[in-house]
């Protein structure tokens, strides 16, 4: 695989995740149950980061919003502030790959095109770890819930939300690893200098009589081949 290729296909990859993982956080159903108490009266509960709502068998919805971050549970507050990182990160993350890629004429070098691609990879991958680790702390403290006997309120299951953020993250974390082993087609090529005149240098450094011996060994004897180039025919009759 061409290392371009594999930018492309990285690129891919991240921003798809990254769009997914922003999808998450507008989204409804991060948990929901279903209250089938009878045949009349059918109610589905559902919330996210920011709401709690529930839904009787008219449709009409009646939703309560979290007013205050500080009366809220910790875990909330820990899977908004992780979410709202990854989606920074990934938009950061966006921006450095199209600078970073070898398809585009800006951001210098190929070397320098390099780093920017590898820093952007970084990005995608912390974004894809912010978002996995805020899906999986609301997901933990659902089952928790839902689980423990001693709990009496009302319980929950794992909404499509949650779903949708582990598959961002997984995308965001695989095209960001590619970008970052794209940046060793950049540094792989050695350059090989000639060094024809190391053998010269060498002779140099002998001291004068050395030099000079070595010198009349590697040059030919004028003389000597001017006289064997004008020998006559009848010279060993």
């Amino acid at each position: 695989m061409s290392s371009m290729f594999q930018e492309i296909v990285a690129f891919f990859f991240s921003t798809a995740g990254w769009i997914l993982e922003s999808s998450t956080l507008p989204t409804d159903y991060w948990k929901v149950s279903s209250d089938d108490g009878s045949v009349i009266t059918t109610a589905s509960y559902w919330a996210n980061l920011w709401k709690t709502c529930v839904t009787d068998s008219t449709g009409v919805s009646n939703c309560k919003e979290f007013i205050s971050m500080l009366a809220l549970d910790g875990y909330l507050i820990a899977c908004r502030a992780l979410m709202i990182s990854a989606v920074i990160l990934g938009f950061f993350g966006s921006i450095f790959a199209l600078v970073g890629m070898k398809c585009t004429k800006i951001g210098g070098s190929d070397k320098n095109k390099a780093r920017i691609a590898c820093f952007a990879g970084v990005h995608f991958i912390l974004s894809g770890l912010c978002s996995l680790s805020s899906c999986s702390i609301y997901a933990h403290r659902i089952t928790s819930e839902f689980f423990d006997p001693m709990f009496i309120a009302q319980k929950y299951e794992l909404g499509a939300a949650l779903f949708i953020g582990w598959g961002g993250s997984v995308l965001c974390i695989l095209g960001g690893t590619m970008l970052c082993f794209s940046i060793a087609g950049s540094f792989t090529k050695v350059n090989y200098i000639y060094r024809g005149a190391a053998s010269h240098s060498r002779i140099s450094s002998y001291p004068k009589g050395q030099a000079k011996s070595v010198n009349q060994r590697l040059t030919p004897d004028n003389s000597t081949s001017s006289r064997i180039q004008h020998f006559d025919k009848n010279v060993y009759v």
